[in-house]
């Protein structure tokens, strides 16, 4: 039976609209669907462990149908989570991602790289922090409200857990998602040598501009 659109915790049933989503926004926001020859090398780096090391901060925008349409994963400790990640997360998947050689300079060659250094996340310039997400809608579903209503569901949860604050990282190149983010009271932090991403972040708490 079709319902209104509504934000639903994350189930093990939207494991394959998960994948669709994550890829089909996972370059610069746009599809990346041709850069990698394994469609499930995104999903595995930026959904899949998520859901799998921390699903009670996992939601998702349902159509109405049962279908999940777009995501905020989280995670309330980052630094505990690269370490499951690494022990637990790793061993899984590593033989169908191998790390990349050295030299090695695709596109999928790069994000093999990101796969197997989670350590990477792990930033003393964001210790105060100590919370990280992921918001991914498809397009279809942008500038409608979603975004909104998907992130109050994964910062309420956050906060009723006693985490204070939550970052992301954002390609600079997707400047969309930059004024959304702007919108919602995420502020630039200071990192040095970020490269061509952002890190930005703000209190959990009931706060920010209102907008849609």
């Amino acid at each position: 039976m079709q319902t209104e659109p509504f934000v639903r915790r994350y189930r093990g049933s939207d494991r394959a609209d998960l994948a669709e989503i994550c890829v089909r926004t996972a370059h610069e926001g746009g599809d990346s669907s041709g850069l990698y020859p394994d469609p499930e090398l995104m999903p595995t780096i930026f959904a899949y462990p998520y859901v799998e090391l921390e699903p009670e901060f996992a939601f998702v925008l349902d159509d109405g149908s049962g279908r999940a349409v777009g995501y905020v994963l989280g995670v309330p400790d980052t630094a505990a989570f690269v370490k499951r990640f690494r022990d637990e997360w790793l061993p899984v998947v590593e033989e169908r991602f191998p790390a990349p050689q050295a030299g090695g300079g695709t596109a999928a060659d790069m994000m093999a790289g990101l796969l197997h250094t989670p350590e990477r996340m792990v930033l003393a310039e964001l210790a105060a922090y100590p919370a990280h997400l992921h918001i991914d809608l498809l397009p279809q579903w942008q500038g409608r409200g979603y975004g909104r209503a998907l992130m109050g569901a994964l910062l309420t949860a956050l906060r009723e857990g006693g985490v204070p604050a939550v970052h992301l990282c954002m390609v600079q190149a997707n400047t969309g998602a930059r004024a959304f983010y702007d919108r919602l009271g995420f502020g630039l932090l200071d990192v040095a040598d970020p490269g061509p991403v952002w890190y930005l972040g703000r209190s959990t708490a009931v706060e920010g501009p209102s907008g849609s």
